[in-house]
């Protein structure tokens, strides 16, 4: 398959990448400030592509797609909207900066660039969209406000795009990760992660390998029946 996926050099999207290319689908890997790794899964993997763009730049996402077009032959099969950040502080700390680039990258870039990548999939009825939220996304967390908001509006449109691109043949499906061993959670003192485990009724903290599974799985044919699904990857942590 032709895959592109935002955020691809680093966390979670590194191991989806990294998963995908040694399945040996054709990757285009986005990045913006993971040049160094970005670099080296072009080294390991023929089948890799790079580019560097920040998607909550609307130019950047242009330029993101013509490159795409003209690698993928049209576009690509598969979108995997991955790229985020966080914002972690009582609510009315959060300044009206925080939400303009938070609320640029975690929906608006999910949004424009389902918007760039649809028609190629119209035209050849058929195509696979993965949008990453969060269980906060799902069940909104204490000081993580705006972050959980933005992670919301990605799986609403998760739910609406699905049932409108359904009958041309798309699949819009979203996966939700739990507590993920990466560097958005590097700022957790050893004692809050341990709590966090142990809160965890699998008691284990979560790996970008297991998020790349849960991908795997739904671009594969195995999951060519479902769609409009928010696919919750933590665990047990939610509703443990």
């Amino acid at each position: 398959m032709n895959i592109m996926i935002t955020g691809g050099a680093s966390g979670i999207g590194l191991a989806i990448s990294k998963a995908l290319l040694a399945d040996g689908h054709k990757v285009l890997v986005c990045y913006h400030r993971s040049a160094e790794s970005a670099k080296a899964l072009e080294e390991k993997y023929p089948n890799a592509a790079i580019f560097e763009a920040d998607v909550a730049n609307t130019r950047d996402l242009d330029y993101l797609f013509a490159y795409a077009a003209k690698l993928f032959d049209g576009g690509a099969d598969v979108l995997i909207n991955n790229a985020g950040v966080s914002v972690v502080d009582c609510f009315q700390n959060v300044s009206d900066e925080d939400f303009d680039r938070l609320m640029a990258v975690n929906f608006g870039a999910v949004y424009k660039a389902c918007a760039r990548a649809v028609p190629h999939m119209l035209a050849q009825k058929k195509g696979n969209i993965i949008n990453i939220s969060s269980i906060w996304g799902v069940h909104g967390a204490s000081t993580e406000a705006l972050y959980s908001a933005s992670k919301a509006a990605v799986i609403a449109l998760t739910e609406a795009l699905s049932g409108e691109l359904g009958r041309s043949g798309i699949r819009v499906n979203c996966i939700a990760p739990g507590v993920i061993d990466t560097a958005m959670n590097a700022h957790l003192p050893a004692e809050e992660m341990e709590a966090l485990r142990q809160a965890t009724p699998l008691e284990r903290i979560g790996t970008g390998e297991d998020i790349a599974g849960a991908v795997k799985f739904l671009i594969s044919e195995n999951a060519s029946f479902i769609t409009g699904q928010t696919l919750t990857v933590d665990g047990g942590f939610l509703y443990g």
